[in-house]
Protein backbone atom coordinates (compact mmCIF):
# COMPACT_ATOMS: atom_id res chain seq x y z
CA UNK A 1 0.00 0.00 0.00
CA UNK A 2 1.14 3.54 -0.73
CA UNK A 3 0.13 6.64 1.20
CA UNK A 4 0.90 10.20 0.22
CA UNK A 5 -0.39 13.74 0.70
CA UNK A 6 -1.12 16.20 -2.05
CA UNK A 7 -2.79 19.55 -2.69
CA UNK A 8 -5.94 19.51 -4.79
CA UNK A 9 -6.61 23.16 -5.48
CA UNK A 10 -4.49 23.64 -2.33
CA UNK A 11 -6.86 21.55 -0.20
CA UNK A 12 -5.01 19.11 2.06
CA UNK A 13 -5.61 15.59 0.77
CA UNK A 14 -4.33 12.16 1.80
CA UNK A 15 -4.29 9.28 -0.67
CA UNK A 16 -3.80 5.65 0.28
CA UNK A 17 -3.42 3.17 -2.58
CA UNK A 18 -3.84 -0.60 -2.56
CA UNK A 19 -0.98 -2.93 -3.29
CA UNK A 20 -0.50 -3.75 -6.96
CA UNK A 21 -0.33 -1.93 -10.24
CA UNK A 22 -3.84 -0.57 -10.50
CA UNK A 23 -5.67 1.36 -11.71
CA UNK A 24 -8.26 1.22 -8.91
CA UNK A 25 -11.74 2.49 -8.14
CA UNK A 26 -11.60 5.38 -5.67
CA UNK A 27 -13.40 6.32 -2.48
CA UNK A 28 -13.62 10.03 -1.62
CA UNK A 29 -14.24 11.37 1.90
CA UNK A 30 -14.37 15.16 2.28
CA UNK A 31 -14.57 16.19 5.94
CA UNK A 32 -14.45 19.20 8.22
CA UNK A 33 -13.49 16.94 11.15
CA UNK A 34 -9.76 16.39 10.35
CA UNK A 35 -8.77 14.02 7.60
CA UNK A 36 -6.13 12.37 9.83
CA UNK A 37 -8.92 10.86 11.94
CA UNK A 38 -9.86 8.75 8.90
CA UNK A 39 -6.50 6.98 8.61
CA UNK A 40 -7.83 3.60 9.77
CA UNK A 41 -10.85 3.90 7.48
CA UNK A 42 -8.60 4.75 4.53
CA UNK A 43 -6.36 1.76 5.26
CA UNK A 44 -9.43 -0.47 5.35
CA UNK A 45 -10.62 0.69 1.94
CA UNK A 46 -7.11 0.30 0.48
CA UNK A 47 -6.77 -3.25 1.82
CA UNK A 48 -9.95 -4.09 -0.07
CA UNK A 49 -8.79 -2.70 -3.40
CA UNK A 50 -9.97 0.93 -3.35
CA UNK A 51 -7.84 4.06 -3.63
CA UNK A 52 -8.88 6.02 -0.52
CA UNK A 53 -8.84 9.81 -0.84
CA UNK A 54 -9.53 11.84 2.31
CA UNK A 55 -9.61 15.63 2.22
CA UNK A 56 -9.98 18.50 4.69
CA UNK A 57 -12.67 20.85 3.36
CA UNK A 58 -11.82 24.47 2.70
CA UNK A 59 -10.76 26.41 5.77
CA UNK A 60 -10.53 23.39 8.08
CA UNK A 61 -7.43 21.86 9.67
CA UNK A 62 -4.67 21.75 7.02
CA UNK A 63 -6.73 23.20 4.13
CA UNK A 64 -6.37 26.94 3.47
CA UNK A 65 -9.21 29.37 2.88
CA UNK A 66 -12.24 30.45 4.91
CA UNK A 67 -14.68 27.98 6.46
CA UNK A 68 -18.24 28.69 5.32
CA UNK A 69 -20.37 25.66 6.26
CA UNK A 70 -22.32 24.19 3.31
CA UNK A 71 -21.23 26.95 0.91
CA UNK A 72 -18.29 25.56 -1.08
CA UNK A 73 -18.65 21.79 -1.02
CA UNK A 74 -20.12 21.27 -4.50
CA UNK A 75 -17.44 23.31 -6.27
CA UNK A 76 -14.53 21.98 -4.21
CA UNK A 77 -15.80 18.42 -4.43
CA UNK A 78 -16.18 18.64 -8.21
CA UNK A 79 -12.59 19.91 -8.56
CA UNK A 80 -11.39 17.00 -6.41
CA UNK A 81 -13.26 14.43 -8.51
CA UNK A 82 -11.73 15.85 -11.69
CA UNK A 83 -8.27 15.58 -10.14
CA UNK A 84 -8.84 11.98 -9.00
CA UNK A 85 -10.00 10.85 -12.42
CA UNK A 86 -6.88 12.29 -14.03
CA UNK A 87 -4.56 10.26 -11.83
CA UNK A 88 -2.82 7.17 -13.27
CA UNK A 89 -3.95 5.07 -10.30
CA UNK A 90 -7.66 5.86 -10.92
CA UNK A 91 -9.81 3.67 -13.16
CA UNK A 92 -12.39 6.50 -13.30
CA UNK A 93 -14.93 4.92 -10.97
CA UNK A 94 -15.59 6.75 -7.70
CA UNK A 95 -17.73 6.32 -4.57
CA UNK A 96 -18.45 9.42 -2.48
CA UNK A 97 -18.63 8.50 1.22
CA UNK A 98 -19.33 10.48 4.37
CA UNK A 99 -21.11 10.77 7.70
CA UNK A 100 -22.93 13.81 9.11
CA UNK A 101 -21.46 16.93 7.44
CA UNK A 102 -19.23 14.70 5.29
CA UNK A 103 -22.42 13.02 4.03
CA UNK A 104 -23.55 16.44 2.82
CA UNK A 105 -20.26 16.72 0.93
CA UNK A 106 -20.92 13.36 -0.71
CA UNK A 107 -24.54 14.12 -1.58
CA UNK A 108 -23.91 17.46 -3.28
CA UNK A 109 -21.46 15.65 -5.57
CA UNK A 110 -24.31 13.43 -6.73
CA UNK A 111 -26.93 16.17 -6.92
CA UNK A 112 -25.34 19.60 -7.41
CA UNK A 113 -22.46 19.24 -9.90
CA UNK A 114 -22.17 18.68 -13.67
CA UNK A 115 -22.79 15.14 -14.84
CA UNK A 116 -19.19 14.53 -15.89
CA UNK A 117 -17.91 14.91 -12.30
CA UNK A 118 -20.61 13.05 -10.42
CA UNK A 119 -19.60 9.99 -8.40
CA UNK A 120 -20.75 6.55 -9.47
CA UNK A 121 -22.29 5.77 -6.06
CA UNK A 122 -22.93 7.50 -2.72
CA UNK A 123 -22.78 6.28 0.89
CA UNK A 124 -24.43 8.88 3.16
CA UNK A 125 -24.54 8.13 6.89
CA UNK A 126 -26.53 10.26 9.39
CA UNK A 127 -26.69 12.96 6.69
CA UNK A 128 -26.72 16.65 7.57
CA UNK A 129 -28.60 17.75 4.48
CA UNK A 130 -28.04 21.49 4.87
CA UNK A 131 -28.14 24.48 7.19
CA UNK A 132 -31.93 24.71 7.23
CA UNK A 133 -32.40 21.01 8.06
CA UNK A 134 -29.86 21.07 10.86
CA UNK A 135 -31.12 24.33 12.36
CA UNK A 136 -34.83 23.54 12.61
CA UNK A 137 -37.35 20.77 12.79
CA UNK A 138 -39.62 20.42 9.77
CA UNK A 139 -42.20 22.37 11.81
CA UNK A 140 -39.82 25.35 12.10
CA UNK A 141 -38.89 24.92 15.77
CA UNK A 142 -35.21 25.68 16.43
CA UNK A 143 -32.85 22.82 17.34
CA UNK A 144 -30.90 24.67 19.99
CA UNK A 145 -28.70 22.20 21.87
CA UNK A 146 -27.33 20.30 18.88
CA UNK A 147 -26.60 23.50 16.95
CA UNK A 148 -25.01 25.24 19.90
CA UNK A 149 -22.83 22.19 20.45
CA UNK A 150 -21.82 21.95 16.80
CA UNK A 151 -21.10 25.64 16.37
CA UNK A 152 -19.15 25.83 19.62
CA UNK A 153 -17.06 22.84 18.54
CA UNK A 154 -16.55 23.61 14.84
CA UNK A 155 -18.00 26.96 13.81
CA UNK A 156 -15.77 29.74 12.47
CA UNK A 157 -12.54 28.03 13.45
CA UNK A 158 -9.88 25.99 11.68
CA UNK A 159 -9.73 23.16 14.20
CA UNK A 160 -12.32 21.55 16.48
CA UNK A 161 -12.98 21.33 20.20
CA UNK A 162 -15.59 18.62 20.70
CA UNK A 163 -16.02 19.48 24.38
CA UNK A 164 -16.35 23.24 23.88
CA UNK A 165 -20.03 23.46 24.84
CA UNK A 166 -19.68 21.14 27.83
CA UNK A 167 -16.82 23.26 29.16
CA UNK A 168 -18.77 26.45 28.54
CA UNK A 169 -21.85 25.08 30.34
CA UNK A 170 -19.71 23.98 33.26
CA UNK A 171 -18.35 27.52 33.60
CA UNK A 172 -21.69 29.19 32.78
CA UNK A 173 -24.70 26.93 33.56
CA UNK A 174 -27.08 29.63 32.34
CA UNK A 175 -25.44 29.81 28.92
CA UNK A 176 -28.41 28.56 26.91
CA UNK A 177 -31.00 30.45 28.95
CA UNK A 178 -29.36 33.82 28.35
CA UNK A 179 -31.26 36.09 25.96
CA UNK A 180 -31.07 36.76 23.14
CA UNK A 181 -29.82 33.46 21.76
CA UNK A 182 -28.20 35.38 18.94
CA UNK A 183 -25.70 36.64 21.57
CA UNK A 184 -24.49 33.12 22.36
CA UNK A 185 -21.00 33.79 20.87
CA UNK A 186 -20.45 36.61 23.36
CA UNK A 187 -21.25 34.25 26.22
CA UNK A 188 -18.89 31.66 24.74
CA UNK A 189 -16.18 34.30 24.62
CA UNK A 190 -15.15 33.88 21.01
CA UNK A 191 -16.19 35.07 17.59
CA UNK A 192 -18.88 33.09 15.78
CA UNK A 193 -19.93 35.37 12.92
CA UNK A 194 -21.83 32.59 11.14
CA UNK A 195 -24.06 31.81 14.17
CA UNK A 196 -26.61 34.54 13.44
CA UNK A 197 -26.73 33.63 9.76
CA UNK A 198 -27.51 29.99 10.55
CA UNK A 199 -31.05 30.87 11.61
CA UNK A 200 -31.79 32.80 8.42
CA UNK A 201 -31.66 29.65 6.29
CA UNK A 202 -35.16 28.52 5.34
CA UNK A 203 -34.53 26.42 2.21
CA UNK A 204 -35.31 23.14 3.91
CA UNK A 205 -35.83 20.18 1.60
CA UNK A 206 -33.70 21.33 -1.33
CA UNK A 207 -31.46 18.25 -1.49
CA UNK A 208 -34.35 15.86 -0.86
CA UNK A 209 -36.26 17.41 -3.78
CA UNK A 210 -33.19 17.09 -6.00
CA UNK A 211 -32.75 13.47 -4.90
CA UNK A 212 -35.68 12.52 -7.13
CA UNK A 213 -33.42 13.24 -10.12
CA UNK A 214 -30.40 11.32 -8.80
CA UNK A 215 -28.73 9.00 -11.31
CA UNK A 216 -26.45 6.85 -9.11
CA UNK A 217 -27.01 4.21 -6.39
CA UNK A 218 -27.42 5.33 -2.76
CA UNK A 219 -26.74 3.67 0.57
CA UNK A 220 -28.33 5.76 3.36
CA UNK A 221 -27.39 4.80 6.93
CA UNK A 222 -28.95 6.21 10.08
CA UNK A 223 -30.14 5.57 13.61
CA UNK A 224 -33.55 5.66 15.25
CA UNK A 225 -31.99 7.71 18.09
CA UNK A 226 -30.22 10.14 15.75
CA UNK A 227 -31.49 13.71 15.36
CA UNK A 228 -31.33 13.31 11.54
CA UNK A 229 -33.49 10.18 11.33
CA UNK A 230 -36.29 11.85 9.39
CA UNK A 231 -33.82 13.33 6.90
CA UNK A 232 -32.21 9.92 6.35
CA UNK A 233 -35.57 8.28 5.64
CA UNK A 234 -36.75 11.15 3.42
CA UNK A 235 -33.56 10.95 1.37
CA UNK A 236 -34.01 7.20 0.85
CA UNK A 237 -37.69 7.55 -0.07
CA UNK A 238 -36.99 10.34 -2.57
CA UNK A 239 -33.90 8.89 -4.24
CA UNK A 240 -34.47 8.47 -7.98
CA UNK A 241 -31.26 6.63 -8.83
CA UNK A 242 -31.08 3.05 -10.12
CA UNK A 243 -31.18 1.67 -6.57
CA UNK A 244 -31.58 3.00 -3.04
CA UNK A 245 -30.71 1.09 0.11
CA UNK A 246 -31.27 2.13 3.72
CA UNK A 247 -29.88 0.74 6.97
CA UNK A 248 -31.53 2.15 10.08
CA UNK A 249 -30.40 0.74 13.42
CA UNK A 250 -31.19 1.43 17.10
CA UNK A 251 -28.25 3.83 17.18
CA UNK A 252 -27.44 7.45 17.93
CA UNK A 253 -25.45 9.81 15.70
CA UNK A 254 -22.31 7.70 16.11
CA UNK A 255 -24.13 4.63 14.74
CA UNK A 256 -22.72 1.30 16.02
CA UNK A 257 -20.28 3.15 18.29
CA UNK A 258 -23.23 4.89 19.99
CA UNK A 259 -25.97 2.25 20.45
CA UNK A 260 -29.29 3.17 21.98
CA UNK A 261 -30.62 1.53 25.17
CA UNK A 262 -32.73 -0.87 23.07
CA UNK A 263 -29.83 -2.10 20.93
CA UNK A 264 -28.90 -5.79 21.07
CA UNK A 265 -26.05 -8.05 19.88
CA UNK A 266 -27.64 -8.49 16.45
CA UNK A 267 -27.40 -4.74 15.89
CA UNK A 268 -23.59 -4.65 16.27
CA UNK A 269 -22.79 -4.73 12.57
CA UNK A 270 -19.42 -4.30 10.89
CA UNK A 271 -20.42 -1.26 8.86
CA UNK A 272 -17.03 -0.91 7.20
CA UNK A 273 -17.21 -4.38 5.68
CA UNK A 274 -20.80 -3.80 4.60
CA UNK A 275 -19.87 -0.50 2.93
CA UNK A 276 -17.10 -2.19 0.93
CA UNK A 277 -19.34 -5.01 -0.27
CA UNK A 278 -22.10 -2.56 -1.24
CA UNK A 279 -19.63 -0.29 -3.07
CA UNK A 280 -18.33 -3.19 -5.16
CA UNK A 281 -21.82 -4.19 -6.21
CA UNK A 282 -22.81 -0.60 -6.90
CA UNK A 283 -19.81 -0.04 -9.19
CA UNK A 284 -20.41 -3.26 -11.12
CA UNK A 285 -24.15 -2.68 -11.54
CA UNK A 286 -25.11 -5.77 -9.53
CA UNK A 287 -27.67 -4.07 -7.26
CA UNK A 288 -31.30 -4.78 -8.03
CA UNK A 289 -33.38 -1.72 -8.86
CA UNK A 290 -35.75 -0.19 -6.33
CA UNK A 291 -35.80 0.80 -2.68
CA UNK A 292 -34.77 -1.87 -0.18
CA UNK A 293 -33.01 -2.09 3.15
CA UNK A 294 -33.27 -3.07 6.79
CA UNK A 295 -34.26 -1.48 10.09
CA UNK A 296 -33.35 -2.76 13.51
CA UNK A 297 -36.21 -3.54 15.87
CA UNK A 298 -35.09 -2.21 19.22
CA UNK A 299 -35.78 -4.35 22.25
CA UNK A 300 -36.08 -7.46 20.08
CA UNK A 301 -32.52 -7.95 18.79
CA UNK A 302 -33.56 -8.50 15.18
CA UNK A 303 -33.84 -6.76 11.81
CA UNK A 304 -36.89 -6.09 9.65
CA UNK A 305 -37.26 -4.98 6.07
CA UNK A 306 -36.93 -1.20 5.77
CA UNK A 307 -40.37 -1.16 4.18
CA UNK A 308 -42.06 -2.82 7.17
CA UNK A 309 -44.59 -0.52 8.82
CA UNK A 310 -47.33 -1.16 11.33
CA UNK A 311 -51.05 -0.54 11.05
CA UNK A 312 -52.48 2.51 12.87
CA UNK A 313 -53.72 1.79 16.38
CA UNK A 314 -55.09 4.23 18.94
CA UNK A 315 -54.48 2.99 22.49
CA UNK A 316 -56.76 4.33 25.18
CA UNK A 317 -55.25 7.10 27.29
CA UNK A 318 -56.31 8.38 30.70
CA UNK A 319 -55.70 11.92 31.92
CA UNK A 320 -53.52 12.04 35.03
CA UNK A 321 -53.28 15.83 35.44
CA UNK A 322 -52.69 19.06 33.62
CA UNK A 323 -55.58 19.51 31.18
CA UNK A 324 -54.96 23.14 32.16
CA UNK A 325 -51.29 24.02 32.64
CA UNK A 326 -48.83 26.87 32.32
CA UNK A 327 -46.02 26.78 29.77
CA UNK A 328 -43.50 28.99 31.53
CA UNK A 329 -40.27 29.54 29.56
CA UNK A 330 -38.65 30.47 32.84
CA UNK A 331 -39.27 26.89 34.03
CA UNK A 332 -39.49 24.93 30.78
CA UNK A 333 -40.07 21.20 30.49
CA UNK A 334 -36.57 19.78 30.10
CA UNK A 335 -35.57 17.58 27.18
CA UNK A 336 -32.84 15.98 29.30
CA UNK A 337 -35.04 14.97 32.25
CA UNK A 338 -37.86 12.42 32.20
CA UNK A 339 -38.88 13.20 35.78
CA UNK A 340 -42.36 14.69 36.07
CA UNK A 341 -42.82 17.09 39.00
CA UNK A 342 -45.78 16.24 41.20
CA UNK A 343 -45.80 19.35 43.40
CA UNK A 344 -46.91 22.81 42.37
CA UNK A 345 -49.06 23.82 39.41
CA UNK A 346 -48.79 21.50 36.38
CA UNK A 347 -46.31 22.40 33.64
CA UNK A 348 -47.64 19.85 31.13
CA UNK A 349 -50.66 17.73 30.30
CA UNK A 350 -50.01 14.16 31.36
CA UNK A 351 -51.83 11.09 30.03
CA UNK A 352 -51.10 7.37 30.43
CA UNK A 353 -52.23 4.11 28.88
CA UNK A 354 -53.10 0.92 30.76
CA UNK A 355 -50.34 -1.73 30.96
CA UNK A 356 -49.90 -3.58 27.69
CA UNK A 357 -51.53 -7.03 27.98
CA UNK A 358 -49.00 -8.50 25.52
CA UNK A 359 -45.79 -7.44 23.75
CA UNK A 360 -46.28 -4.79 21.07
CA UNK A 361 -44.10 -4.12 18.02
CA UNK A 362 -44.33 -0.43 17.09
CA UNK A 363 -42.76 0.24 13.68
CA UNK A 364 -43.26 3.47 11.77
CA UNK A 365 -44.25 7.11 12.38
CA UNK A 366 -46.00 8.02 15.64
CA UNK A 367 -48.34 11.00 15.95
CA UNK A 368 -50.69 12.73 18.37
CA UNK A 369 -53.88 14.51 17.31
CA UNK A 370 -55.58 16.93 19.72
CA UNK A 371 -57.58 20.07 20.29
CA UNK A 372 -55.96 22.66 22.50
CA UNK A 373 -55.84 26.35 23.35
CA UNK A 374 -52.90 28.67 23.96
CA UNK A 375 -53.44 32.09 25.54
CA UNK A 376 -50.58 33.62 23.58
CA UNK A 377 -50.16 34.73 19.95
CA UNK A 378 -47.46 32.12 19.31
CA UNK A 379 -47.12 28.71 20.92
CA UNK A 380 -44.98 25.63 20.60
CA UNK A 381 -46.60 22.30 21.37
CA UNK A 382 -44.22 19.50 22.33
CA UNK A 383 -45.39 15.90 22.65
CA UNK A 384 -43.16 13.30 24.27
CA UNK A 385 -43.94 9.59 24.42
CA UNK A 386 -42.27 7.67 27.26
CA UNK A 387 -42.30 3.93 27.98
CA UNK A 388 -42.79 3.07 31.65
CA UNK A 389 -41.36 -0.41 32.08
CA UNK A 390 -42.78 -3.00 34.47
CA UNK A 391 -39.68 -2.43 36.64
CA UNK A 392 -40.54 1.26 36.99
CA UNK A 393 -37.93 2.87 34.73
CA UNK A 394 -38.79 5.52 32.12
CA UNK A 395 -37.45 5.39 28.54
CA UNK A 396 -38.07 8.05 25.93
CA UNK A 397 -39.61 6.64 22.75
CA UNK A 398 -40.35 9.65 20.57
CA UNK A 399 -40.65 13.45 20.61
CA UNK A 400 -42.24 15.97 18.29
CA UNK A 401 -42.61 19.76 18.38
CA UNK A 402 -44.81 22.05 16.29
CA UNK A 403 -45.32 25.82 16.30
CA UNK A 404 -48.70 27.49 15.98
CA UNK A 405 -49.58 31.14 15.57
CA UNK A 406 -53.26 31.54 16.44
CA UNK A 407 -55.24 34.36 18.00
CA UNK A 408 -54.67 34.14 21.76
CA UNK A 409 -57.36 32.09 23.44
CA UNK A 410 -58.66 30.39 20.30
CA UNK A 411 -58.93 26.62 20.18
CA UNK A 412 -56.96 24.84 17.45
CA UNK A 413 -57.04 21.27 16.20
CA UNK A 414 -53.74 19.87 14.99
CA UNK A 415 -51.41 16.89 14.76
CA UNK A 416 -47.92 16.55 16.21
CA UNK A 417 -45.62 14.13 14.41
CA UNK A 418 -43.26 12.36 16.81
CA UNK A 419 -41.02 10.75 14.20
CA UNK A 420 -40.29 7.10 13.56
CA UNK A 421 -40.14 4.32 16.13
CA UNK A 422 -38.99 0.72 15.71
CA UNK A 423 -39.39 -0.82 19.12
CA UNK A 424 -40.74 -3.94 20.80
CA UNK A 425 -42.57 -3.00 24.00
CA UNK A 426 -42.84 -5.70 26.64
CA UNK A 427 -46.07 -6.81 28.22
CA UNK A 428 -46.82 -4.71 31.28
CA UNK A 429 -45.33 -1.55 29.75
CA UNK A 430 -47.40 1.61 30.08
CA UNK A 431 -47.08 4.58 27.74
CA UNK A 432 -46.91 8.08 29.16
CA UNK A 433 -47.81 10.93 26.85
CA UNK A 434 -46.69 14.42 27.82
CA UNK A 435 -48.00 17.53 26.06
CA UNK A 436 -46.04 20.64 26.96
CA UNK A 437 -45.10 24.09 25.72
CA UNK A 438 -41.34 23.57 25.66
CA UNK A 439 -38.70 20.90 25.11
CA UNK A 440 -35.58 22.70 26.30
CA UNK A 441 -32.60 22.77 25.77
CA UNK A 442 -33.00 20.44 22.77
CA UNK A 443 -35.25 23.14 21.32
CA UNK A 444 -35.28 26.87 21.86
CA UNK A 445 -37.94 28.32 24.14
CA UNK A 446 -40.85 30.06 22.47
CA UNK A 447 -41.12 33.53 24.08
CA UNK A 448 -44.93 33.54 23.51
CA UNK A 449 -44.84 37.07 22.14
CA UNK A 450 -44.68 36.32 18.44
CA UNK A 451 -41.02 37.35 18.37
CA UNK A 452 -38.27 35.24 16.85
CA UNK A 453 -37.00 32.89 19.61
CA UNK A 454 -33.41 33.49 18.46
CA UNK A 455 -33.52 37.27 18.82
CA UNK A 456 -36.21 37.70 21.50
CA UNK A 457 -35.15 39.47 24.67
CA UNK A 458 -38.18 38.75 26.84
CA UNK A 459 -40.23 35.71 27.75
CA UNK A 460 -43.82 35.34 28.88
CA UNK A 461 -45.73 32.44 30.38
CA UNK A 462 -48.57 30.96 28.34
CA UNK A 463 -51.69 29.39 29.81
CA UNK A 464 -52.63 26.20 27.97
CA UNK A 465 -55.79 24.11 27.86
CA UNK A 466 -55.93 20.63 26.35
CA UNK A 467 -59.19 18.87 25.56
CA UNK A 468 -58.11 15.56 27.03
CA UNK A 469 -61.01 13.73 25.39
CA UNK A 470 -59.75 14.82 21.98
CA UNK A 471 -56.25 13.43 22.39
CA UNK A 472 -55.59 10.52 20.02
CA UNK A 473 -52.26 8.74 20.16
CA UNK A 474 -51.61 6.92 16.87
CA UNK A 475 -49.15 4.04 16.97
CA UNK A 476 -48.10 1.94 13.94
CA UNK A 477 -48.42 -1.58 15.34
CA UNK A 478 -47.44 -4.78 13.55
CA UNK A 479 -50.48 -7.11 13.56
CA UNK A 480 -48.35 -10.22 14.07
CA UNK A 481 -44.80 -11.22 14.90
CA UNK A 482 -42.60 -9.92 12.05
CA UNK A 483 -40.39 -11.95 9.75
CA UNK A 484 -36.73 -11.18 10.49
CA UNK A 485 -34.32 -10.38 7.66
CA UNK A 486 -30.55 -10.43 7.24
CA UNK A 487 -29.47 -6.77 6.97
CA UNK A 488 -26.52 -7.62 4.70
CA UNK A 489 -28.77 -9.48 2.29
CA UNK A 490 -31.20 -6.58 2.18
CA UNK A 491 -28.46 -4.02 1.54
CA UNK A 492 -26.64 -6.11 -1.08
CA UNK A 493 -29.63 -7.52 -2.98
Amino acid sequence: MTAFSTAVGELATDVRLPAGEGPFPAVLVRTPYDRTRHSAEARGWARRGFAAVVQDVRGRFASPGEWHPYADEAADGAATVRWIRRQPWSDGRLVAVGASYAAHCALVLALDVPEDVRPDAVIAAVPALGSAETAREASGVERLLSRAGWWAAHGDRRDSDESALDKALSADPGLLTHLPLSALPERLGRGLPSWAGLWRHRDRGRLVSRAAHAAVPLLAVGGHHDHFTEETVALWHSWGGPSARMLLGPWRHGLVTAPGPDSGPAHRLNLGELYVRWARRALTGELAPGHHGAQGLGGADLWLSARTEGEPRTPRTRLLRGSVFTADPGRPVRSDDLTVPTDGPPDRCLLVTPPLPRPLDVVGPVSVHLRATAHSPSADWAARLVALTPEGSAERLAVGVVRHAEPAGSEAEFTIGLGRVARRLRAGTRLRLEIAGHHFPAHARNPHTGEDPVTAGRLHASRREVDADSVVLRLPVLPSRPTPVDPAEEILR
